[in-house]
């Protein structure tokens, strides 16, 4: 089934995403994600890689304050979320991690 929209509609995620690559490309690779459901959303996600998750809210200046904290996985994953406009595009910084008190008790386990 077709979403109805062409490449060329999702110009405005990748170009940001070229324009990052040139001005960040000495941060650390996230998993990069653009998709016609949210054709103007580039997606930026760090698996087990909060440090990274930091380094690029830092360099795109996200207020720490505006980073929203989550749990899934039953409370076993951590999961950080911040947005951004960054060249036309709404840019989502994601971050998944074990929950460390979890961590602690498997491995104590």
């Amino acid at each position: 089934m077709s979403s109805g929209l062409r490449l060329d509609d999702l110009a405005v995620p990748l170009r940001a995403l070229r324009l990052l690559t040139e001005r960040f490309g000495y941060l650390a690779a996230p998993a990069v994600a653009v998709t016609t459901i949210w054709p103007e959303r580039l997606e930026l996600s760090f698996h087990d890689d909060l440090p990274g998750f930091e380094a690029w809210r830092e360099e795109l200046g996200i207020d720490p304050g505006a980073v929203t904290h989550s749990t899934q996985s039953s409370g076993r994953t951590r999961v950080l979320t911040a947005s951004a406009e960054y060249a036309g595009a709404r840019l989502e910084l994601v971050a998944y991690a074990p929950v460390p008190a979890v961590l602690a008790v498997a491995e104590a386990a």
